[in-house]
């Protein structure tokens, strides 16, 4: 067995569904749409992602000697269902278990280890989000699937209900992994369905009217657009996804939901001291908006 055809059964053994590995190049097209997209002001006030551009378009920036990016993907759409209950804000399922920063990341530690133990001399970097590197873009060089009107990252058989990862490796693999086609035909329903009108085109996001981008992203103290209930993230693109509709469900403990979580209400939520959220948000997600964001939300939906 290759080393490469290796990796990907180790990969599948630590619990990722998908795993892909391509050769690292400087991105062009992706570089020109990601500039253009900046350009708009679509960004809104992330201005982390403009400030690190070269090293998103440039995985050598990451790891001069990079030789191969092995891509995964784990699925995270458990059996529960969103409630939309009017004294409670609704959270997007990402956020409902575990950060997925520490399970993927850890997972993905681990597969490194093992890398590093069958082949002498090899180093690696781990990637998970936060490091600035496209993760859909490798994702669907390595034939994960393909980037939905949504934007987001579709599988035919998991949807888009999936967390990326890469590591970045000085080891030199076969690749054989070819692109998935686009899927979504003429299909427009995320469009259509998208409460704040932020899918301003097929396959493009104004982030500022994006529920998401407003309830975790944005530091303003008013809220600049309606959240329909939303009090962190927003799933409503991905629900109405037709992809996303008889995919297999996740048993992973770490994603299943958080009770002492989902169970605060607006009013609670309104109120909550600095300590509590500390509490209530450890290893979560969630704790991305920061307690003043949190209350901001959900005194906004009050």
């Amino acid at each position: 067995m290759s080393l490469a055809a290796a990796i990907k059964k180790q990969a599948l053994e630590l619990g990722f569904d998908l795993v892909g590995i391509v050769r690292p190049e400087r991105l062009t097209d992706e570089a020109v749409r990601l500039r253009v997209w900046l350009d708009r002001g679509f960004a809104g006030t992330m201005g982390w992602m403009d400030r690190s551009f070269e090293k998103r378009t440039d995985p050598f920036l990451h790891m001069p000697d990079v030789r191969s990016v092995v891509c995964v993907a784990l699925n995270y759409r458990t059996s529960h269902e969103i409630e939309d209950r009017p004294a409670y804000g609704k959270i997007s399922r990402y956020a409902w278990g575990d950060d997925y920063h520490q399970v993927v990341g850890d997972r993905l530690r681990l597969l490194l280890d093992w890398i590093c133990e069958q082949e002498t001399g090899c180093r690696g970097k781990i990637c998970v989000d936060t490091s600035p590197v496209m993760d859909k873009v490798w994702a669907v060089r390595a034939g994960i699937g393909w980037i939905g009107k949504h934007s987001n990252l579709i599988h035919p058989d998991l949807g888009s209900w999936l967390f990326l990862g890469e590591l970045l490796l000085n080891a030199e693999l076969e690749c054989e992994e070819i692109p998935m086609p686009d899927h979504c035909g003429t299909c427009t329903l995320c469009l259509e369905a998208c409460p704040t009108e932020a899918i301003v085109e097929p396959y493009v996001v104004d982030s500022r009217k994006c529920i998401s981008y407003q309830t975790i992203e944005y530091r303003g103290n008013t809220l600049q657009v309606d959240t329909h209930g939303w009090i962190y993230g927003c799933d409503v693109c991905q629900e109405v996804c037709p992809w996303n509709h008889a995919v297999r469900k996740s048993e992973e403990p770490a994603f299943q939901p958080r009770p002492e979580l989902l169970s605060l209400s607006l009013e609670e939520l309104s109120r909550i001291t600095e300590e509590e959220f500390r509490a209530v948000s450890k290893n979560s997600a969630i704790r991305r908006t920061k307690h003043r964001g949190m209350v901001r939300n959900a005194q906004a939906l009050l």
